[in-house]
């Protein structure tokens, strides 16, 4: 027998050790994939079909947390029929939109704070109504499923006049609410919100009044006129690398369908 041959057992005792030493490194390659947040990406076809699913394109445009220093990128329709991207796209099963921002995104240059967000429209111009005149309703069914670690907060929902919110719906740590008065006053939708969850969220301005409902129940109802208003809807992240967080920590929210409607 050649000096370098093994005996039987040892060759089989080291193609064992090789094999255990393979499916470890597999492991750990899974494993951090897992806790990087990292997944395939549907193909801009799949993202197409679902967005057609989700919402009408013609009806929003969307910022994203990219461009350049106060001027963030937007989509508008009816491209964003078509659009598809690691901020917007659909997901894994196909039945929603994810919606990222990250904390080190480019803001708007009226905000500190990046954002993945809808904004609506009408036609060809952007959306400004007054509640003092007819109703208007956002009905959207949505999920948070990630929040940035050091500022676990993000921004679902919101009306939106031409300064500022009005009103929105926020998820702080576990605690979903609606906030209003420049976020001095809100009132508590889920208390204790796990990531992931589904939620039908309904807001209708009307009569001078606002009211917000959470998986049907009515859980907001104030006296608030105004005009120049409109709906948004996404990720609007409410952290950045000031606040602790790193520029790749993210806000998720998948949006399963979204409409707004309007009656005279």
């Amino acid at each position: 027998m050649p000096s370098h041959a093994l005996p039987p057992r040892q060759k089989r005792l080291r193609l064992l050790i090789g094999l255990a030493v393979v499916a470890g490194i597999v492991g750990l390659v899974a494993t951090a994939t897992v806790a990087s947040g990292t997944t395939s990406i549907p193909s801009a076809d799949e993202t197409a079909a679902a967005t057609a699913r989700v919402l009408d394109a013609s009806d929003w445009y969307l910022t994203l947390p990219t461009g350049s220093k106060g001027k963030p990128d937007t989509v508008q329709p009816p491209k964003l029929a078509d659009y598809s991207s690691k901020w917007f796209h659909a997901t894994s099963d196909k039945d929603g939109i994810v919606f990222t921002a990250n904390a080190g995104g480019v803001t708007t240059s009226g905000s500190s704070y990046p954002r993945t967000e809808l904004r609506e429209m009408t036609g060809s111009k952007l959306a400004a109504w007054s509640n003092t005149q007819g109703t208007h309703t956002l009905t959207v069914r949505q999920a948070v499923t990630a929040l940035p670690p050091a500022k676990p907060e993000v921004v679902t929902a919101q009306i939106h006049d031409s300064e500022d919110d009005v009103m929105e719906v926020r998820l702080e740590s576990g605690k979903l609410i609606a906030s209003y008065n420049d976020g001095r006053t809100d009132v508590t939708l889920d208390p204790r919100y796990s990531l992931g969850t589904p939620y039908d969220l309904t807001i209708t301005a009307a009569s001078g009044r606002i009211r917000v409902y959470y998986n049907g129940a009515k859980k907001l109802d104030i006296a608030k006129r105004g005009s120049g208003w409109y709906f948004k809807s996404g990720s609007y992240v409410q952290s950045n690398t000031s606040k602790g967080d790193k520029a790749s920590a993210v806000g998720v929210v998948v949006i399963y369908k979204i409409d707004a409607k309007h009656t005279s």
